[in-house]
């Protein structure tokens, strides 16, 4: 799914998502209110409510520039690697250990604002931005597995998804160390057991 297409903004809302970005993420969505954050950027509620509309929507604007910085960060590490294979597949991963430590020591933000929500049926819209998402990241994965020429590229997506969605998990339960490393290794384990399909001989 496309990135929506995220709208310029003023010198007050930059310091409003900004302030808003970090808190939700330290401190979680339910706890953080506007007052906190209006006082943390410098504004006033009502310099914030012009530009967001409401909590809901700067979530939602929260969660969508923190992926459109990710995408940067993943298309960077694709780039290193231009040509099909298990190592451009595996760039995902890399992309996630350098990513992680400075940017998401507790966790994958889409999957913490998703389970603080609630049970995704009351239309809140966090929900579609969280799907959207995820189905990007898997989309990504199975668009490198097919030009790597992997016999079943759907499923290997799938293997990849997750063990990288039980890493982000284990980054911010602290379960132990260094978990897209070791995502990644056994990923490669996955990805080199299922030869291309130029490589594999056709039975009669």
């Amino acid at each position: 799914m496309p990135v929506p297409e995220l709208a310029p903004l003023t010198p007050g809302a930059r310091r409003v998502l900004d302030a808003a970005s970090r808190l939700f993420y330290e401190r979680g969505i339910h706890s953080v209110g506007v007052d906190t954050i209006a006082e943390s950027a410098g504004v006033t509620k009502k310099t914030l409510y012009d530009r967001f509309g409401s909590k809901e929507a700067l979530v939602v604007a929260y969660l969508q520039h923190r992926d459109a910085r990710w995408r940067g960060h993943v298309e960077a590490h694709l780039a290193l690697v231009p040509e099909p294979g298990v190592d451009r597949v595996l760039a995902i991963f890399d992309a996630a250990v350098s990513w992680s430590d400075e940017n998401s020591p507790k966790g994958c933000s889409a999957i913490n604002a998703r389970a603080e929500i609630g049970d995704g049926h009351d239309g809140h819209p966090v929900f579609p931005e969280v799907s959207r998402q995820k189905a990007w990241l898997l989309g990504q994965f199975a668009d490198l597995c097919r030009e790597a020429d992997l016999q079943d590229p759907s499923s290997m997506a799938r293997a990849m998804m997750l063990l990288y969605e039980g890493a982000i998990v284990t980054v911010g339960m602290e379960t132990f160390a260094h978990p897209f490393e070791r995502a990644r290794t056994v990923a490669r384990i996955l990805l080199e057991s299922q030869p291309p399909l130029a490589e594999q001989v056709s039975t009669p």
